[in-house]
């Protein structure tokens, strides 16, 4: 098997769509194996930044990227029709959802219809973004059984001979300072066993080790089970949160004390809502899918219903604590600490900060944030804020009549801020060495 052959020697060029979170460290991991890697991305700006060997995101150190650059292991492109010299193609675009709650499939097909323009024999392709079961078998493969020819006829190819396919699914966790893209264990799935064979040896050469699976289908909902775990459980500490306050027990105190039990217990946290890419979108994707079989997935949505709820549930808080000062929300001045989804790291995607910025604006109030990594909120596809980081100074924090903790940054000097600040709302527990007063609420 050439393409076998190339994968073991490390010359297989290896072709990676979206730079993202996900494409970004895969890419470079290839790359510093002594794979040949050319990324591909829509967003020419991106594109530019990578080649001058620059990063964009914090926890991705720009050294990585000018290495592999000068050692001529790594470029980046938006021309697609380069996806006909790679062997491989990995493919890392976001898998979103609609105004709905449905898969928006976009990226995906869009991935799949270029890769079909420029698809040869002898390539592999594997999919890596979390999707619903099934989407591997019903998108790509029969764009890759009959793609076009160079006179413009469809051919029929056969998947395990003419070309490989399977699914893989990511697995990062940005920051994560105990694991990275080459010491998680890669689960994939092969639509054929030559398939299965020859993306094992490809991830082989990078990860620690590869976790073969039976079909893709079984790769896929393998992702989507792992993060509907963190949800479901995610959702009932948030449960418990809301309803330990009004009995006027610590759910954080509950915390520490039952995660000293050796087994059976695994410690979760509350917080202000989910974000990232993940927890609080591929539980929906399996929702979705279940439909197609009259099934409902009551754990799931009742899991997503509560999370969805938890910065609603900030703002009530928010609006009483205000009210002890006599304040209103109406007027007030109100500052979001964190504008991430998770600490330390320069990522707002589905970040709860943007919706309680929202939800506190939609009740008049006036709000600024700060956030160290990241200066200038960016656009998304649902919030457009106009808003830059302001400086946590002595006179900035004082001016607030309301201090929202939404990310708790490492970073952040808590004893400087609970010191400045007129009025503290804790979701994190970040203020908790701190005695208790009338300036400082949990929720």
């Amino acid at each position: 098997m050439e393409l076998k052959v190339k994968i073991e020697n490390n010359t297989a060029l290896i072709g990676i769509i979206g730079l993202g979170y996900v494409g970004l460290p895969l890419a470079l991991e290839f790359s510093n194996k002594g794979f040949p890697v050319i990324g591909f991305d829509i967003d020419d700006k991106k594109i530019a930044v990578l080649n001058s060997g620059k990063s964009y995101i914090k926890h991705i150190k720009s050294e990585r990227i000018k290495n592999a650059i000068e050692k001529e292991k790594f470029s980046t492109t938006s021309d697609f029709s380069r996806l006909s010299e790679a062997d491989a193609i990995l493919v890392c675009v976001p898998t979103p959802l609609n105004a709905h709650r449905e898969p928006d499939m976009k990226f995906i097909e869009s991935s799949a219809n270029m890769i079909s323009k420029h698809f040869r024999k002898g390539q592999l392709i594997v999919l890596e973004s979390s999707t619903y079961p099934g989407t591997t078998d019903e998108i790509l493969l029969p764009l890759l059984e009959n793609p076009l020819s160079q006179n413009g006829n469809k051919v029929n190819w056969v998947a395990g001979k003419d070309f490989y396919l399977a699914y893989s699914p990511e697995r990062e966790d940005p920051n994560n300072r105990d694991f990275n893209t080459s010491t998680i264990p890669k689960v994939v799935g092969g639509v054929t066993p030559a398939c299965l064979e020859i993306t094992c040896t490809l991830y082989n050469q990078i990860v620690v080790k590869t976790v073969p699976v039976s079909s893709t289908r079984t790769a896929e909902t393998t992702k989507l089970l792992e993060n509907i775990y963190r949800c479901v459980n995610i959702a009932l500490v948030n449960e418990l949160k809301i309803i330990l306050d009004k009995m006027g027990i610590d759910v954080w105190e509950v915390i520490e004390a039952a995660k000293t039990k050796p087994f059976g217990f695994q410690a979760f946290y509350p917080g202000p809502g989910l974000g990232g890419h993940c927890i609080p979108i591929d539980p929906f994707y399996f929702t979705w899918k279940s439909k197609e079989f009259d099934m409902s997935t009551k754990f799931i949505e009742l899991a997503g219903e509560i999370n969805t709820h938890m910065p609603y549930y900030i703002i009530e808080i928010s609006i009483k604590a205000l009210n002890v000062n006599k304040k209103s929300m109406n007027g007030a001045k109100i500052l979001i600490l964190g504008a991430s989804y998770k600490k330390d790291i320069d990522d707002t995607r589905e970040s709860p900060s943007l919706k309680l910025i929202e939800l506190c604006l939609e009740r008049g109030a006036i709000v600024d944030y700060n956030d160290p990594y990241i200066p200038i909120l960016p656009k998304t596809r649902q919030y457009k804020f106009n808003l830059s980081s302001v400086d946590l100074t002595k006179e900035n924090l004082s001016k607030y009549d309301l201090i929202i903790l939404s990310t708790n940054h490492t970073v952040y000097d808590y004893k400087f801020i609970y010191d400045n600040s007129n009025l503290i709302l804790d979701t994190r527990n970040a203020f908790n060495n701190f005695n208790s007063s009338d300036k400082l609420f949990k929720a």
